[in-house]
């Protein structure tokens, strides 16, 4: 069974960092692509980041130089610095994984709210 956990959300204010991590679980034999979504009120979810087992990133226009997304191969973690926050970051940031293990498929964490205030 594959678990992702994630860690790191928290309310700030704007101009803040916070750091979010998530951590893979299980039985399997290697994760190509590990990322973040995020999910604000009344709206789809984005995509945010992603970075491939090889260091290849992508991130969305809205958080390009200010969130930086980071893996841990050997730790089966993925990490989202996120710095210089806004309002309009808050939301649901949601961890996945794409995993390959007796099967190949996509798990998801949870969820961890990010929530930017003054």
């Amino acid at each position: 069974q594959v678990q992702l956990v994630e860690s790191g959300g928290g309310l700030v204010q704007p101009g803040e960092s916070l750091r979010l991590s998530c951590t893979a679980s299980g039985s399997f034999a290697r994760i190509p692509n590990m990322g973040w979504y995020r999910q604000a009120p009344g709206k789809q979810r984005e995509l945010v980041a992603t970075v491939t087992s090889g260091g290849s990133t992508e991130s969305t226009d809205s958080v390009k130089g200010r969130f930086t997304i980071s893996r841990d191969i050997a730790k089966n973690t993925v990490y989202l610095q996120m710095n210089s926050l806004q309002p309009e970051d808050t939301a649901v940031y949601f961890c996945y994984a794409f995993i390959i293990g007796t099967i190949a498929n996509t798990y998801w964490g949870e969820g961890t709210l990010v929530t930017v205030s003054s």
